[in-house]
């Protein structure tokens, strides 16, 4: 898959005979956006086309909202990783800003969509919209297939279990601490990755050594301790407990993401790891004793190890 942030670096040789898009924010990758995804590729496949998905970084919902965006799910490099093994050809991701947030949905369709992109069938969700105060919809999408050649796929929501599967209800089935609803939706384990830093070493010193990983978000969709799975470092999965937040005994601000690994003491600063949460086991809570943290901590451990235990990898 091919990276595109750039309007004026889309391959327009390689585009030129079209293609088949789906644009949206794609935040979590989850089951509808796999069934959009599906779509894509047995369009692709049919009519000889490349594949392209269009999204936005920041996100929309980023841009607008500057003091408290939502959570994100997944963060770039996240989205791409996730994306590259979906068979698709084109990551055309351009930033979302001002300019961006001001053009017409016609000029989206025709300088974008047709000009750029060479779309010739283009699939969406059935709650899409497009362009300047969301203005553009599947019926002017439509209507302006007839007149520019290209078709309109619009696919209906999946629903899960009586529940609509939409990044949002994944943010608050996490939120909430719902591992069970939150995978469902996601047909997988909710998952956080990136690069093990060094950090205070508080934990080594009460006897819980901690792998620290910089959540690099402005919002975390998770918070508390949680029994965790890692991967990353070996053939297996590694079984953990997990914490998510400020650290507050301790007087922290900066949320952070440390995981104690069971059985575990190899030197692993720099390695990129991936750790699945598997279940929420409280919310973090702030201890005037320290001792009270380490037997609260014991618990966890135990707590975590129990379930993990009972649960396939």
């Amino acid at each position: 898959m091919r990276l595109v942030r750039h309007l004026d670096d889309l391959p327009y040789d390689e585009l030129r005979a079209g293609s088949v898009v789906s644009i949206g924010a794609y935040d979590g990758l989850h089951l509808g956006h796999q069934q959009l995804l599906e779509s894509v590729r047995a369009a692709a496949r049919n009519r000889g086309l490349p594949s392209v998905l269009m999204s936005f970084e920041p996100m929309p919902s980023e841009f607008f909202a500057t003091d408290r965006p939502p959570a994100r799910l997944m963060r770039f490099r996240e989205k791409f990783e996730a994306l590259a093994l979906q068979g698709i050809d084109y990551f055309y991701c351009p930033r979302f800003n001002a300019q961006m947030h001001e053009i017409p949905s016609a000029d989206f369709i025709r300088r974008i969509l047709i000009h750029g992109l060479g779309a010739r069938h283009i699939v969406v969700g059935d709650d899409f919209r497009f362009a300047r105060r969301r203005e553009g919809h599947v019926e002017q999408l439509q209507a302006a297939g007839r007149a520019l050649e290209f078709d309109v796929e619009q696919l209906h929501s999946v629903v899960v279990g009586g529940v609509r599967v939409s990044s949002t209800a994944i943010r608050e089935a996490l939120w909430s601490g719902d591992m069970q609803l939150a995978c469902a939706l996601l047909g997988r384990a909710y998952r956080m990755s990136g690069t093990v830093i060094r950090g205070e070493k508080v934990g080594r010193t009460l006897g819980f050594p901690t792998a620290n990983v910089d959540l690099r978000r402005r919002q975390s969709a998770v918070m508390g301790i949680f029994a965790v799975r890692v991967h990353g470092l070996g053939r297996a999965p590694l079984d953990a407990v997990a914490s998510v937040g400020t650290r507050p005994t301790f007087n922290g601000v900066k949320p952070l993401l440390e995981v104690h690994l069971f059985d575990f003491d190899d030197e692993i600063y720099g390695a990129y790891i991936h750790i699945d949460f598997i279940s929420r086991l409280r919310s973090e809570i702030k201890y005037d004793d320290i001792d009270e943290l380490v037997v609260q901590m014991h618990r966890d451990a135990n707590n975590a190890r129990s379930i993990l235990a009972a649960t396939a990898a």
